[in-house]
């Protein structure tokens, strides 16, 4: 039997939703062993001046904890 833990984490990309989905996850990995799954809890856009700057999701990330 495995225990998995989820964490929240924020990440921000100036093209897209996707690619600051693809940011998280790949930051995620870097510093948690172990990542299996992924969901957006939320989406927003950055705007300045009437144009939008910059994509920022809410990720939660799951990790199956080590035995």
């Amino acid at each position: 039997m495995s225990v998995a833990k989820v964490t929240e984490l924020i990440a921000e990309s100036k093209k897209s939703f996707k690619d600051a989905i693809e940011e998280g996850v790949t930051r995620a990995h870097k510093t948690i062993r172990n990542v299996t799954g992924a969901w957006v809890e939320g989406q927003k856009v950055i705007v300045k001046d009437g144009t939008i700057v910059g994509y920022r999701v809410i990720l939660k990330v799951t990790f199956v904890l080590d035995d």
